[in-house]
């Protein structure tokens, strides 16, 4: 029996490229070289450089809003008109149905009014004014489900497909199969709130064991502020920067290739190189004194509330456009006791209070950035995504005025980039406790995401541990009901 190395062994040192690479990362690696005509320039082959996708594909580009806290699905995007003749009930707990924290109240129905909106009739509730106006270019998934009501965990299940840390995020993953169309800006930006991080933190956006130059990289939202912190250099030791950047180079170089293989290395000397031109690169995209005083009105960037949120999405959209490959942008942060409100979607105590803020924060800067993509042409080749990490149950909680974790239910919705828009996908049991038609979890909406992308979920891998890794693991199914 042949050793389960001796393909490598015996083989060519291209086929031992092509081997160890892992996935579509090999494949468009070997086509690089094979286009260069020389091994050699391997190592002077950025791993960020774009390539083709396997096949033709709508999308070019992701923006993901994470609304971190566990949004209401039934109080936004799932309507149920069985709680309403429910409401006030008590919740029998004879059903088997779980809560996360506290004591199970009544049932509770809907704390906004749901109206049809669009050509399609969508549902809507009346927390969202400005995206039910965009409902024909948005395509629901009404089952989405959860493995974890914890925080945390359900936060890098959505991000990575895996309910624990160290895993690769899905920008990681694009960035690795794609690379990115701009050398001059990250291939993967994470725009934060600016309250903070998310639960979780800097793990959400981690390249796990992909090389570590696919990580996302953080950007400054806050007006005034440096878009990284300590990008810039002394004003004493500007003068001698170029040389000095030059010859650090040269010693970089020299130093990696005598450790081929090291990725946290070849990470580290592309950050380094990478934040040269960020010094001229980064102030331009994060500075938006060119924008319209019409754009500034449709981002709302002088309201105090939505007004920073605004910026994030404007900001993504300046990225896009510039060709950065993924952006992920925060809706709230991470979870804190709350003071005038909570920092995220997280309403155990006051729904009205805590969701009735973001709500309208969301509304505003996701409404905007839609209706922006789409007057500039980039909404048909850009793949917007608006997920939360769970949802919150049918039933009051406490004072009943909030609502519980629910992992068994949930919404997403997507628009653009291939997206079939004023089309829903699965649907909540009657009270929206559980998925009940097509269950469906991250694995599926990652494995559309990709195929939008152009890039077949079960080919994007990475050898690991003996385990050839994916973004999907061993599940996903692309939901074909949404895509064109």
């Amino acid at each position: 029996m042949k050793s389960p190395h001796s393909t490598i062994s015996t083989g060519s040192r291209r086929e031992f490229l092509w081997k160890g690479g892992g996935g579509l990362g090999g494949v468009a690696l070997a086509s690089l070289l094979q286009g260069a005509g020389k091994l050699e320039a391997a190592s002077l082959v950025s791993p960020l450089a774009s390539r083709p996708s396997p096949k033709l594909a709508p999308a070019q580009r992701v923006i993901q809003i994470f609304c971190p806290g566990g949004m209401s699905h039934v109080d936004s995007w799932d309507y149920k008109p069985e709680l309403e003749r429910l409401h006030g009930r008590p919740f029998d707990l004879a059903d088997g149905k779980n809560f996360f924290s506290g004591k199970a109240g009544n049932y509770t129905k809907s704390f906004w009014e749901y109206r049809q909106h669009g050509e399609c009739g969508r549902w809507m509730s009346s927390l969202f004014p400005r995206l039910s106006g965009c409902v024909d270019d948005m395509a629901f998934i009404h089952s989405m489900q959860s493995k974890t009501a914890l925080h945390g965990p359900a936060m890098f299940m959505m991000n990575s497909g895996f309910i624990l840390p160290g895993f690769p995020a899905m920008g990681a993953w694009v960035t690795y199969g794609l690379g990115s169309e701009n050398e001059n800006l990250p291939a993967f930006v994470v725009l934060p709130d600016p309250r903070g991080l998310p639960p979780g933190g800097v793990i959400n956006w981690g390249a796990g064991f992909l090389p570590a130059v696919h990580q996302g990289t953080v950007l400054e939202t806050a007006a005034g502020k440096d878009p990284i912190t300590d990008l810039f250099p002394a004003t004493e030791a500007a003068p001698m920067e170029g040389a000095g950047r030059d010859f650090l180079q040269n010693l970089n170089r020299s130093h990696l290739q005598q450790r081929a293989g090291n990725t946290e290395l070849e990470a580290r000397i592309a950050a380094y190189e990478l934040a040269a031109r960020l010094q001229l690169s980064a102030p331009e995209v994060t500075e938006l004194r060119g924008e319209t005083e019409a754009t500034r009105r449709l981002y709302q960037l002088e309201d105090p509330d939505a007004g920073p949120f605004g910026r994030q999405c404007l900001l993504a959209r300046r990225l896009v456009e510039r060709g950065v490959r993924f952006v992920q942008v925060y809706c709230g942060a991470e979870n804190t006791t709350a003071k005038k409100i909570r920092p995220n979607w997280d309403s155990h105590e006051d729904i009205v209070r805590d969701h009735g803020y973001w709500g309208a924060v969301l509304d505003s800067g996701a409404s905007a950035l839609l209706l922006d993509l789409k007057s500039r042409g980039l909404l048909e080749s850009t793949l917007v995504i608006c997920t939360t990490e769970f949802g919150r149950q049918p039933f009051a909680q406490g004072n009943n005025r909030g609502r519980d974790h629910n992992p068994g239910a949930f919404t997403a919705w997507m628009a653009g980039g291939g997206i079939k828009g004023g089309v829903s996908h699965g649907a909540s049991d009657a009270m929206g406790w559980k998925a009940e038609v097509s269950p469906t979890y991250s694995y599926d909406l990652h494995a559309t995401a990709l195929h939008l992308l152009g890039i077949p979920h079960e080919k994007l891998s990475f050898y690991h541990n003996g385990i050839s890794r994916r973004l999907t693991d061993v599940h996903g199914e692309v939901i074909h009901g949404i895509v064109t």
